[in-house]
């Protein structure tokens, strides 16, 4: 049997497979990103795909703390629409 690979969501805190998670990107430019692929080089962060968790994300700023980077708005709306895309959290 294979080991699923676990990654913990930095609004939640709770720990999840990484493919139920989004992962943002801060690359070697400083530019932040959506990783669609989970394989971009660059500082890491997941993000469970609930809009609960979005907002504490966004509130607490905690995907910031986690990239070390602020935030675009040009982000926000790419995570805004990867959630709507996939519906509720499992």
């Amino acid at each position: 049997m294979k080991k699923i690979p676990m990654r913990m969501c930095v609004a939640c805190r709770e720990m999840r497979a990484k493919k139920d998670l989004m992962r943002v990107v801060r690359t070697a430019e400083n530019g932040l990103q959506l990783d669609k692929t989970g394989k971009l080089n660059g500082r890491g962060a997941y993000l469970c795909r609930s809009a609960e968790c979005f907002e504490r994300a966004i509130k607490t700023r905690a995907l910031e703390r986690a990239l070390e980077a602020p935030l675009n708005d040009e982000l926000k709306a790419a995570l805004k629409a990867e959630i709507g895309h996939d519906g509720p959290a499992v």
